[in-house]
């Protein structure tokens, strides 16, 4: 089990924390011969899988490296076109890395903007007045829980289907928000989290909740 990240979304739908606790390894590097048995497409200046999942490369990774060097987007680490390269039998055999790519901090800050638009619709579909909105989506992978509180600070939590205590730990992280950003003289309302007590705390909590799932009174 395992608290995968911890995401802080202010009352406009600005992400002003983010924290990555623990991202599951989805790397695989595989020697290919020519042909290259795998489809790959560019997608948002990336080369990624297309169409051929085998040995744990699936559609959607993106490729990585190539001879244990990394890519950067579309090109090689020489600046060739990573397609016209594969391409070439000269070049086989290939040592490739596959996996997730990270997302970005534009992707991240897209992604809390999108989730809170989603809050929201969630709430006015509701058939009664005063809905909470999303507390929780469920895949087959993760679970995301969302804590919001009365002033519209919304506290995200991804963490694996089986983890307990979640809505425990959403109030501790609150209550860490409380006494470590709001009680801190520098920190502006609606802005960045930037405090490394906040940090400190924060991954205190989540270390606690992995191994007990569940915070004892006076934690």
């Amino acid at each position: 089990m395992a608290i995968f990240s911890v995401y802080v979304v202010n009352k406009a739908g600005g992400l002003i924390y983010q924290y990555d606790n623990y991202v599951p390894r989805t790397e695989v590097e595989k020697t290919f011969s020519f042909p290259l048995d795998l489809v790959l497409k560019i997608h948002d200046e990336k080369v990624i899988v297309s169409f051929g999942q085998r040995d744990g490369i699936r559609v959607g990774h993106a490729l990585l490296s190539i001879n244990g060097v990394d890519v950067s987007g579309k090109y090689t680490a020489e600046g060739k076109e990573i397609q016209e390269y594969l391409k070439d039998p000269a070049n086989y055999p290939v040592s490739i890395k596959f996996g997730r790519q990270k997302l970005s901090s534009n992707e991240k800050l897209m992604l809390a903007s999108m989730f809170h638009s989603l809050f929201a619709i969630g709430s006015q579909l509701s058939p009664e007045v005063g809905s909470s909105g999303i507390e929780m989506l469920e895949t087959d992978m993760f679970k995301l829980h969302c804590f919001q509180t009365l002033t519209g600070i919304k506290f995200i939590v991804l963490a694996d289907p089986r983890q307990s205590g979640i809505d425990a730990l959403l109030r501790k992280i609150y209550e860490i928000y409380s006494d470590f950003a709001l009680k801190n003289p520098f920190y502006s309302l609606e802005m960045p989290i930037r405090c490394e007590l906040f940090d400190q705390n924060l991954k205190m909590a989540l270390e606690i909740a992995e191994k007990a799932g569940t915070f004892g009174p006076g934690s």
